[in-house]
């Protein structure tokens, strides 16, 4: 088993490529553009003490402690599943388990797997 926990998961996500997704997954159109519009030029500020930045606009990742996020990331990585029949790639939100069988000691199913795993999840963050 490879357990893999994504960090700041959410933060990746990239609108264009999510609704790419959605669409492919046959959601309405107007749903798609909604995703979109609710990602997309997002004020974000920080506040430390009495201190308050300026703002900036966000275009990318999920608002933090929204309670879509996990389903916009799950949704965002849908397509991430096992190449082998053996394997199993089991997904919740940003969290990640990679599991395969090793037969007669030959792990090589079991490596592309988590090495395809990985080679997807860095295509689709970065």
């Amino acid at each position: 088993m490879l357990f893999i926990d994504y960090i700041s998961a959410f933060n990746t996500i990239i609108p264009d490529i999510l609704v790419s997704k959605l669409l492919d997954l046959q959601l309405p159109p107007p749903t798609c553009a909604w995703f979109k519009d609710f990602l997309t030029n997002r004020p974000q500020t920080v506040k430390l003490g009495p201190h308050l930045s300026s703002s900036l606009s966000l275009s990318t990742g999920s608002p933090q402690g929204c309670v879509l996020s996990p389903l916009l990331y799950s949704l965002y990585t849908h397509n991430c599943t096992p190449s082998h029949p053996s394997n199993t790639v089991i997904k919740f939100a940003d969290d990640t388990t990679v599991v395969g069988l090793i037969s007669g000691g030959d792990e090589t199913a079991y490596r592309d797997e988590a090495l395809q795993v990985h080679q997807s999840s860095h295509l689709q963050t970065h």
